[in-house]
């Protein structure tokens, strides 16, 4: 094989190994992060103290709390006395251990309810897929209670369910999920594969690997500017209703491993590269040194020259 051939083809696979690193580390985290239902939990546990978080937790359960209420009472008792009551003891329960316990066992139950709908090969889906937030409705309704809330004790809590994905997008879903399964492991191992050789087949190995080190480093930072700008278009799409706030908390919290990824590409690929041109400079500097330090190689001036031989 020429050299230019080589040269063109390591050009190649070193180009495209840059271009996976980033797109496999995405993969990697949406394959096996989140779809790790211990994993999840883990990540979104420290969110049941953030403020936000909280506050649109008490919004949202003491809404539909009142809704539930609310045809037990005429409006204006339910605006002047009630639905206040109702959202301070909602927020006061947010604070105790026992919102973290619930926090944990109903993000636990919507990971699986989606997982396993993620992973049902049973054919087309008629009806959404859904959790059920009795457990936390229960606990406000037993708390209010205790407090003496009047019509506390008629609060229903046997079928609070929310929906989590609609039925129409699951077919869709499941098979954008099935593709990430497979690209999360092979993503990753082709960007290896792609490296060492274009390594290999490098005729300037040296340069090679400073091209393959900056081009990962370039990698990570445009995974980190995606993730910047998903936050965005995520805030963005919003409903009016929802909480900014706390939708953004929950992004950071989940994509906190992918930011750490895409950040330890860029020092790592600087890191190489930086090695990489300083292990060449070093050797040139002594080279150059010993052709300075060598004595001359000029013959001495009363050397006589040899004989001329006449034919």
């Amino acid at each position: 094989m020429s050299r230019r051939l080589r040269s063109g083809l390591s050009a190649v696979l070193i180009a495209l190994s840059c271009l996976l690193v980033p797109l496999g580390a995405l993969s990697a985290w949406a394959a096996y992060g989140l779809a790790d239902t211990g994993r999840y939990v883990t990540t979104m546990a420290p969110l049941a103290d953030d403020p936000d978080v909280r506050e649109a937790v008490a919004d949202a359960v003491g809404n539909g709390i009142v809704r539930e209420i609310g045809h037990e009472l005429d409006a204006g008792v339910l605006r002047g006395t009630v639905a206040p009551f109702v959202h301070d003891a909602v927020r006061s329960f947010t604070r105790t251990e026992a919102f973290r316990t619930a926090w944990n066992e109903g993000n636990r139950a919507a990971h699986d309810a989606v997982l396993r709908a993620l992973r049902d090969d049973r054919g087309k889906h008629e009806s959404p897929v859904t959790v059920d937030l009795a457990p936390v409705t229960a606990q406000v309704k037993a708390r209010l209670t205790e407090e003496h809330m009047p019509l506390a004790g008629r609060i229903p809590v046997e079928h609070t369910e929310v929906d989590l994905l609609p039925a129409q997008q699951l077919d869709r879903l499941q098979k954008g999920f099935h593709v990430l399964e497979v690209a999360g492991f092979w993503l990753p191992v082709a960007a290896v594969v792609f490296a060492v050789a274009g390594l290999a087949l490098a005729a300037r190995r040296r340069r090679a690997l400073t091209a393959t080190a900056l081009g990962t480093a370039l990698g990570g930072a445009l995974l980190a500017l995606a993730v910047a700008v998903g936050r965005s278009v995520t805030l963005a799409d919003l409903p009016a209703e929802v909480s900014q706030p706390a939708v953004g908390a929950v992004y950071d919290a989940l994509t906190a491993t992918l930011r750490t990824t895409s950040w330890l590409l860029v020092a790592l690929g600087l890191t190489v590269a930086a090695l990489t041109w300083l292990t060449r400079r070093r050797p040139l500097r002594l080279v150059r040194r010993r052709r300075a330090s060598d004595p001359p190689t000029t013959p001495p001036r009363n050397q006589q020259p040899p004989p001329r031989v006449q034919v």
